[in-house]
């Protein structure tokens, strides 16, 4: 039995949280990526504007336009976004294959810019990991699974001074989850301590 009620024990008697075993995809990527490190530029890169994306959306919509929104934004390269132009906003304003909203494609293009400025002090990837937490939390329930921290509030507060848009504390804890900065798998679940960050 698992340890958490809020586990569910799919077929092959792996016990992940309710929203992980909604669908394929969702199992997928609970299973193989969520809350595993992301050290590099182009892969935080990704995971910020997909967390700025999902802001008000279900993450399997994310999830489902994901090959999308990686060819509309050039494989998430800082490089290549920082360079959009009003035109190349106005394409993605018309591209189906992502979330449309002007506010949130601009942020990106904005968050890439301030990415490659951000390169003087080490580095995106390098910078968000310097808020890491000292302890994780450690829920058996998704009641119990934080929304926000100390450390997202802080990370938020700093990345806005240099320039990022769309980084509340609310989405930048989502972030801090899904690179393993935190470890919010539920106790029990067969991914907990997986990322190596953190002792199951």
């Amino acid at each position: 039995m698992p340890e958490a009620p809020d586990l569910h024990v799919a077929s092959d008697g792996l016990a992940r949280p309710a929203w992980a075993a909604r669908s394929e995809l969702l199992r997928h990527y609970y299973d193989n990526e969520w809350g595993m490190p992301v050290r590099d530029e182009r892969g935080m890169y990704e995971r910020l504007t997909l967390e700025t994306f999902q802001s008000g959306l279900s993450w399997a919509v994310i999830l489902r336009k994901r090959p999308g929104f990686r060819d509309a934004f050039g494989g998430f390269a800082p490089d290549v976004v920082a360079a959009y132009t009003g035109a190349d906003v106005d394409r993605l304003l018309a591209d189906a294959r992502i979330v449309r909203n002007r506010a949130k494609i601009l942020a990106a293009v904005t968050n890439a810019r301030a990415t490659i400025d951000l390169r003087a002090e080490g580095g995106l990837a390098d910078f968000v990991w310097s808020f890491q937490p000292a302890t994780t939390p450690r829920p058996r329930r998704m009641s119990e699974v934080p929304t926000r921290s100390v450390e997202s509030e802080a990370l938020a507060k700093a990345l806005r001074s240099r320039g990022f848009t769309f980084v509340g504390p609310t989405t930048m804890f989502a972030l801090m989850e899904a690179v393993g900065m935190v470890d919010t798998h539920l106790v029990g679940s067969h991914r907990r301590g997986s990322s190596g960050v953190w002792p199951a």
